[in-house]
This record gives structure tokens, sequence and C-alpha cells, in this order.
């Protein structure tokens, strides 16, 4: 399949950080795309998906609504399992945009998804946080709150995700109002919303409406969900609730398999790869039945394992060589691409969790993922949050932003005036080319010490994990909470009341 192209403006807008500093809205990679499988390759994992498609078939199960749907469609099926000729799948897939804007409330954040842009987003979905003063615990809504503070305080997170943490502290069937208004009020960035419930989703829905308001939502996309099939090689109810909520407003999904190979799939990453890519590509077909043309983000999330012991393991050579592959078979369908993170199975801040986490997201950023969850604060396989893992990881998304603006090869680069203007034998510090540059000539990576021992020493010699503490400690003391107009939050209150009246508490 030709990879699908489609131009359009780009909207790249200035960010608040925690350091007042200047910031993109998103990055518009000017990178090449690693692409490390040859047309051979590719077409054989092409062919594993069409044979899962026609073959294997996939079971959409506790949905009386999404099987109308696909009986209506004339689509072969057997009980709740469908089988698809694999044509018309890639050409309900084709229906989805290669690229769409999310718009935030404040638009300058609003972020470009696909083509060659990409967007960072935080951890998504743990139980438990931790940090360097109050340890492991389960998150509260007070934990939550500062990590959307903090996410939409960092310049180098471009978009808020939702469940940053699970506010385990409020009920399970009133938790995502505070979540979805959270992200609402306290920052502008763009977010995701509730799936865990078909009611839960419309509550995401109905309150994007009336940040936004009722014309902007209907022509364009002002909110995202994520997704995850049951892998292997069945979509359940949440997943075509979901759908049935965002894509007939015609809001963006994502479609996200976890798949610990081995268990929810095979051993193997080829096949892995490809069971991903067909649970992903029936999920769109199904999602253009209910709406055409409604966007879709193809996620992937392989993870390896131990086999000793079922533990799941990350940043190992298996899921960063898929992420490369993955992201190549994205670009060949033309479908926006989530993946990776920076994942680690190390329980704090140490080194497994460095290099874990580095292999992981620089797969992932190199991969061409257009969205990636998780890119901040991941700790334990995903259990945890790290408020000192969410600030050091976000400060090496700054770097890998760098890498992805590419080479300079400009005429300015190549500092001609400097050479003319240095003696043999002299140094460029104090060249006029220096000073046009020294600002921007170096990522500085601000949780990095590289000062001499006895300026560290002096300095209280704090490692990492203390410099991040004081960075996020100092960034809440810091905050300010974005405006809004007032009958707009009037209106989210007055919501977000009303469904708390209707809604009893429940707890599981």
């Amino acid at each position: 399949m030709a990879r699908r192209t489609r131009k359009g403006s780009r909207s790249r807008g200035a960010a608040r950080g925690s350091d007042d500093t200047k910031a993109p809205a998103y990055i518009s990679r000017r990178l090449p795309f690693f692409d490390p499988l040859d047309e051979d390759q590719l077409e054989k994992i092409d062919e594993q998906v069409d044979w899962l498609l026609e073959n294997i078939g996939f079971a959409f199960r506790d949905d009386p609504e999404a099987l109308r749907i696909w009986k209506e469609a004339g689509v072969k099926m057997d009980g709740d399992k469908v089988f698809a000729d694999a044509v018309w799948v890639r050409e309900q897939c084709a229906k989805a945009p290669s690229r769409f804007t999310q718009i935030a409330r404040n638009p300058e954040r609003s972020v470009v998804i696909g083509g060659n842009n990409q967007v960072f987003a935080p951890i998504y979905g743990a139980p438990f946080v931790r940090d360097l003063e109050g340890g492991r615990r389960y998150a509260t809504f007070k934990d939550f709150e500062k990590l959307v503070k903090l996410t939409y305080m960092h310049p180098n997170l471009h978009h808020s995700g939702l469940v940053i943490a699970e506010p385990t502290d409020i009920p399970v069937s009133k938790r995502h109002l505070d979540m979805v208004y959270a992200h609402m009020t306290l920052g502008d960035k763009p977010h995701l919303g509730a799936i865990t419930e078909k009611s839960r989703a419309q509550d995401s829905v109905d309150m994007a409406e009336i940040l936004h308001g009722k014309e902007t939502m209907d022509s364009n996309v002002v909110i995202m969900a994520n997704v995850n099939t049951n892998s292997p090689l069945l979509i359940d109810r949440v997943v075509t609730e979901a759908i049935q909520v965002y894509s007939s407003r015609g809001q963006a999904m994502v479609i996200t398999p976890f798949i610990l190979t081995g268990a929810m799939g095979p051993v193997s990453t080829a096949a892995a790869v490809a069971q991903a890519m067909a649970e992903v590509m029936i999920t769109i077909a199904f999602g253009q039945l209910v709406k055409p043309g409604a966007p879709f983000v193809m996620g992937n999330f392989l993870s390896s394992m131990s086999l000793k012991s079922g533990a799941p393991t990350f940043g190992m050579p298996e899921p960063v060589v898929s992420n490369y592959v993955i992201g190549q078979m994205a670009r060949r369908l033309g479908l926006p691409l989530r993946c990776g993170g920076s994942l680690t199975a190390s329980k704090i801040e140490d080194a497994q969790a460095a290099y874990e986490s580095a292999d992981s997201m620089h797969s992932t950023a190199l991969a061409g993922s257009h969205f990636t969850l998780h890119a901040a604060g991941w700790l334990e396989g995903g259990l945890a949050t790290g408020f000192e893992k969410l600030i050091m990881d976000a400060d090496r998304l700054g770097g890998y932003q760098k890498v992805l603006n590419g080479f300079d090869a400009s005429e300015d680069q190549f500092a001609r005036d400097a050479y003319r203007e240095v003696e043999p034998g002299g140094h460029f510090l104090g060249s006029a080319h220096t000073m046009r540059h020294y600002q921007t000539a170096f990522y500085d990576a601000a949780l990095s010490d590289s000062e001499n021992v006895e300026s560290w020493e002096e300095g209280g010699s704090k490692d990492m994990r203390k410099r991040a503490y004081d960075k996020w400690n100092t960034m809440l003391d810091n905050y300010e909470l974005p405006p809004m107009e007032p009958g707009t939050k009037e209106a989210l209150d007055a919501y977000v009341a009303r469904r708390k009246k209707e809604l009893p508490d429940a707890w599981y």
C-alpha cells in the first residue's frame, strides 16, 4: 500500500514552561524516518495481517449494537467473530485521515497528529504514585491535580493525557468527571477523555462540547480517547461503545493492542507486530462503519516478558525493534501512530530505569510515533507514576526534540565569519557567531549537573532524584491557574455537579 500524505498548515505555538521558556506546541520533525525493513519483509507482514483478518477472525463481544453494525455491513460472521476481506478492511482504514489537529482550549497549544509531527504525553493509568518524600502510595486526587499542573507547566510535554494517576480516593463511578474537569481547568493543553464505561465516555464528550462549543466540536477534533483491544483477537464492548460515542461525534480514537509477547500474542516479534496491526485495522474498519472519515491513531504496545517468571520487561531489544517496524508499517498504511514511551520495570529512578527508558523512548522517537503516551513518569511496569521520573523524563524529551529537528546545514551554521574573526590558535568563545547562537546552540539539560565536583559538593551533593524533587516542588510553587471564560467554567461546574448527583457511589 502506498503511503498517503496530505498537505496542511502546521500549528506551532509558544507554550509557557516551568522556567518561562518558549517551546513549540508539538514537534515538527525534520530528521528522516528510520525504515529497517525491505519490501519483501513488509509484504510478508502484510500477508500475515491479511491471513489473520480473513482466516482467523476477531471476536466483537458483549455489545449487541456492534454486532448489528457488522451484520448490516454484510461482513462474514460466525457468532460474534468477524472475518473480513483484507482489501475491504484496508479500504476502510484509508478513509481515516493520515493527519488531524486536536484543538486545545488555548489555540496556541493545539497539536497536529500525523505527518512529520510528534506529540509527547505523560504516563496513563497508574494506581500508585511515588516521590522522594512520600514514597510509594495509592494515588489521591491531590496527587492527580499536582501531576496535571506539572504536565501543563512543562514545555516538553505537549498533551496532558488523562489518567496520569488513578485518584483512588474518589468513587470509580465519579472520578472520570473530576479527572476530565481537572485537565480542562488546571491546564489548557489538549487532553483525552474517559472510556471505561459508555456513560463516562459520553460525559467526556459532553464536557468537551461545553468547553469548546458545539460549532467548534462539530468540525474539529477537540478530545481524543485511548482504548486497548483485549488481545488476543478480542475487541470488547469498552472499545466498541467508546467508538460509538467518540467517533459518532467525529472525535479521535487511539486503538492500542497491549500484547505481552508469549502471552497475549506469539513469542515471536514478527507475529506480534502483525497481530497488533490486524487488531487495530479491524477496529478502525468498525469505526468507519460508525462514521466514515472518523479519525483514528494506530496504537502499538508490544512488551517482551521473562519466560521464567511471566513478568513484563521493558526497554529490551525486541520491543525496541518492534517500535521501528510498526512505525514503518503505519506509514505504509497511511495512519498516525502511537507506540512506546519512557518505559521501565524499575521501581525507582535508578540506572535500570535510565537505560530501559532511554532505549524505549529513543526508539519511539526515531520510529516516528505521532502521539506518545507514557513519554514521562512511568515506573514499575506502569503501576506507579513517579513525580521525579516525570520531571527527569520530560527533561530528556527536550533532547529528543533537538534530535528530531535534524541536521541544520544552513549557511550561517558553517560560521565562515567566525573563521575570519578568530586567529589561528585562538578561540571562538567570544566570536560574533558564538554570541548569536550561544542560547540555542546546545540543548541545556536542566537537571544534569556538569560542573566540577567541588561545585557539586558546595551545592549539597544532590543526585538527579533530589534535583528533580526540588524542580517539581518549585514548579508547583510557581503554578498559575490558566484563565477560563467564567460562563464556561460555570457550565462545567453545573454539569459535574448534576452528574455526581445522578450517579451512585461505586468503588469497582
